[in-house]
């Protein structure tokens, strides 16, 4: 494998020529002198045999290949830059924040235990916590928002790990007038009633939803629709685990349904960047499928909420 023969500091002068639109202002932004960076991109060409720009009137615009070398270059910038940063966050040692973005359907109850553990080892740790739902869980990825997110689609360019299934299951007020129907229900009998829906927190959510009809209150937090289902205002599909002491209370009900009554999720652990990840967020990663797992298996996800053990 032949050794690059373009440094680092060219392929940033280039990119910086482009980007800030001219030599002089990349010089400003680099921090060097224009000859400098007018020298680093001519001995980029002088050493690839290329030309990367062409005079067309009064302006140097790119040549096809320059095109090329640019995204490329971008693109090797970027990751440079990325890779310091992970060597500045491993040197640091522990993190003295947590950025975790977590879907509204996985249930707060057992994240606030997940966090009562974390905190009862490292008290001074800070947690950021971004409640999100659909595309914003993504977004916080995308945008270096969070370390750590568990979503229920894997963002393009993330791999990740299922963490659990989560049931949703439809449900409205005991007293609510589907209830009283006396019968099983079918997807007409719900087009007759108000649909109680959390909005997606993502800024490119689908602006024309596909929902039951056009009787629905549309909100942003789930304890707000959750809050309006127990009031006998509407009904909703929720993950059981979401509303499992409503249920168990009776606040709220399933409803009998011909077809759909349940539907299911998977949801996934994904970090933003694995091998950037510290200590810290790694514990928090273990303890969230820890608690995960012994919730599932031991069958506690219906059951009552108990204080977090440390």
């Amino acid at each position: 494998m032949s050794h690059p023969k373009i440094t680092l500091d060219q392929w940033r002068a280039l990119v910086a020529v482009v980007d800030a639109g001219g030599y002089a202002q990349a010089a400003e932004v680099l921090h060097k002198t224009q000859s400098t960076v007018t020298y680093a991109v001519q001995k980029l060409e002088q050493l690839l045999g290329v030309k990367v720009f062409e005079i067309q009137g009064r302006k140097a615009v790119l040549t096809p290949v320059g095109e090329v070398l640019v995204r490329r270059g971008r693109t090797l910038v970027d990751e440079a830059a990325q890779l310091e940063q992970v060597a500045r966050e491993l040197s640091a040692g522990w993190e003295p924040e947590l950025r975790l973005a977590v879907d509204a359907i996985f249930p707060t109850w057992l994240l606030l235990q997940c966090f009562a553990e974390f905190s009862a080892e490292h008290p001074d740790t800070r947690i950021e916590l971004i409640e999100s739902v659909l595309g914003g869980t993504t977004e916080a990825l995308l945008e270096g928002r969070a370390q750590l997110a568990i979503c229920s689609a894997l963002p393009a360019g993330f791999l990740g790990d299922v963490l659990m299934q989560v049931p949703f299951v439809p449900v409205a007020h005991p007293d609510h007038p589907l209830h009283r129907l006396g019968r099983p229900l079918t997807r007409e009998d719900l087009r007759a009633h108000r649909h109680l829906v959390i909005r997606d927190s993502g800024s490119q959510r689908d602006r024309n939803p596909s929902w039951l009809g056009e009787r629905r209150w549309t909100v942003s937090h789930k304890a707000t629709s959750i809050r309006a289902a127990c009031m006998g205002l509407g009904f909703a599909w929720y993950a059981e685990y979401i509303i499992r002491d409503e249920l168990a209370s009776g606040q709220l009900k399933p409803l009998p349904m011909v077809e759909g009554a349940q539907r299911h999720a998977t949801l996934y652990m994904v970090y933003a960047d694995r091998d950037a990840a510290g200590p810290g967020i790694r514990k928090l990663a273990d303890i969230i499928r820890r608690r995960v797992q012994t919730c599932v298996e031991g069958g506690h996800m219906a059951a009552q909420s108990q204080p977090p053990s440390t």
